[in-house]
């Protein structure tokens, strides 16, 4: 069975390790898990791992967050894997940060990312794991919150955070969404 994962964030070494880019960081963390690496493919760095006799594609667009949606829809369908058994990590600001929420389907809560991806397929039907990141910031400085760096005390526990969406994975994957959304979503 296959299955697709994909991290949203922005290339660039300006934008590495911001708040923006928390869906390249699990999917990085879950590649190494694996002994994966990437390689850069057509609209993405792509990784292909296995576990549990599962092919994963996982995904890391380089189109730019706007855009995610069509490195997403390439890659689903040159694979063929079936729109649930993908699955989008984002982050979010209507959520305090370290709050995780995985689903099965639903809006894209004004993220340019998940618009883009829900436009292309037109569809909402999709698995995502929302990351949140908090919104720590004065009226008008929404980008430079999204885009800047994690606080010192935040990177504190985002390995924590991190491994915990990576276990979520896994889960997903061998027991399905209901069971995933138990291990993964906090209270």
């Amino acid at each position: 069975m296959n299955y697709l994962v994909c991290g949203l964030g922005n290339i660039g070494a300006e934008y590495d390790q911001t708040r923006h880019n928390i869906g390249f960081m699990v999917v990085d963390e879950f590649v190494k898990k694996l002994d994966g690496n990437f390689t850069l493919g057509r609209l993405a760095y792509t990784s292909e791992v296995k576990w549990k006799g599962r092919k994963i594609f996982v995904l890391k667009p380089t189109t730019y967050m706007n855009l995610s949606g069509k490195a997403f829809q390439y890659w689903m369908r040159e694979h063929q894997v079936p729109l649930e058994n993908t699955m989008v990590i984002t982050d979010d600001l209507a959520l305090p940060f370290g709050a995780l929420r995985m689903r099965a389907k639903g809006s894209h809560g004004g993220h340019n990312g998940l618009a883009n991806i829900q436009e292309l397929l037109q569809s909402d039907q999709f698995p995502r794991l929302r990351f949140g990141i908090g919104n720590n910031f004065a009226k008008g400085q929404q980008s430079n919150f999204v885009l800047g760096k994690f606080g010192t005390e935040e990177q504190k526990d985002l390995p924590l955070l991190i491994d915990k969406c990576a276990k979520g994975l896994e889960t997903w994957m061998s027991a399905g969404i209901a069971m995933a959304m138990n291990v993964v979503n906090t209270k």
